[in-house]
């Protein structure tokens, strides 16, 4: 697209006269009769230069430059005064005080305005592709603002479904283990106690070979909601696989609280289960024999919480044993 110039002259010669000599400029040429056309056209076109003559009626050069000026989209449009009068130093302050950049005298001198007209036609096009550098590089910024984002947000995802059940949203056995490690580093720097809870479903297969699969994954996803309700904040339910469930019960000094939460999850999650499996509702009933193992800082080893997973998952059997949809505690 060819940079625009815009001449402003109330007498038609004149105007025709800077026709001929920008003939070549290499620039889109405008007219205008008066300062009012003048402002009209700016409106409508971004010019690169404009040649304003200062001596006309109704509105003078210096009045429509002091009016462009005014306008932040037009402020830094170059404007060069074209006059035959006001050649003194006062009214040339006046001039560079509205916006002109340059003067130009009557008669014109051909090769004086062409090489002005040429300089800033340069600075024009020089801006104009700074600017569209600008653009490009503003562009490219976002669009990798938008990818760093996006590869973010896609790492984030694949840690999560990394680290949790995809059916319940539970923590699974990694992360499980990530926050069990934690928890004993806590545990022997602060010298504190908590302990681990090892649950596993009693009747889970029985519903699942009487009702499918789709009825036991709708039973495994009410039974992480019904634990998650029952812990608090700074708790840990996971799903470890198939039907098997760990809790990490942080700050509990006391075993015997240990087990009455305990006991008090066998409660909720010995109660009936509403399911809808393909539309149709059905009721089943499953109990938990739950495993609890008090974690001591002075036990603290390599292989504590191996250690004491195993005395979770041990105590989790004897409440099999003794009857299942119960509690027991770890020696």
């Amino acid at each position: 697209m060819l940079p625009k110039i815009l001449v402003v002259d109330d007498t038609t010669a004149n105007l025709v006269a800077m026709r001929r000599l920008l003939a070549h400029s290499g620039a889109e040429l405008f007219e205008a009769h008066g300062g009012a056309e003048a402002l009209v056209l700016c409106l409508n076109h971004e010019f690169a230069l404009i040649l304003l003559d200062v001596n006309m009626p109704d509105m003078d050069g210096f009045e429509v430059a002091a009016l462009l000026g005014s306008a932040e989209h037009l402020r830094d449009t170059p404007i060069i005064f074209v006059t035959a009068a006001y050649a003194d130093d006062l009214n040339r302050l006046k001039g560079y005080h509205s916006g002109a950049v340059d003067y130009i005298a009557k008669p014109i001198n051909d090769t004086i305005l062409q090489s002005k007209v040429r300089v800033f036609l340069e600075l024009y096009t020089a801006r104009m592709k700074l600017q569209q550098a600008l653009d490009e590089l503003a562009e490219r910024n976002q669009q990798l603002t938008r990818e760093i984002a996006e590869r973010k947000l896609m790492e984030a995802m694949v840690r999560h479904q990394a680290q949790h059940d995809p059916l319940t949203g539970l923590p699974n056995r990694i992360l499980f283990q990530d926050r069990l490690y934690g928890a004993i580093q806590r545990a022997n720097r602060h010298q504190s106690r908590f302990a681990l809870a090892s649950i596993d479903l009693d009747g889970f297969k029985q519903v699942n070979d009487t009702h499918g699969h789709a009825a036991g994954d709708a039973l495994l996803q009410e039974i992480a909601a019904r634990l998650s309700a029952q812990l608090r904040r700074n708790d840990t339910v996971a799903r470890l696989g198939g039907d098997e469930f760990a809790l990490l019960l942080e700050d509990i000094e006391d075993p015997r609280l240990a087990l009455q939460l305990g006991e008090k999850l066998c409660a909720a999650l010995g109660e009936p289960y509403a399911l809808s499996v393909g539309g149709q509702p059905i009721e089943v009933h499953v109990g938990a024999s739950i495993g609890i193992a008090p974690y001591r800082p002075d036990a603290a080893a390599d292989d504590a919480d191996q250690r004491l997973m195993q005395a979770a998952d041990h105590a989790m059997y004897a409440a099999k044993r003794s009857g299942k949809g119960r509690c027991v505690l770890a020696d």
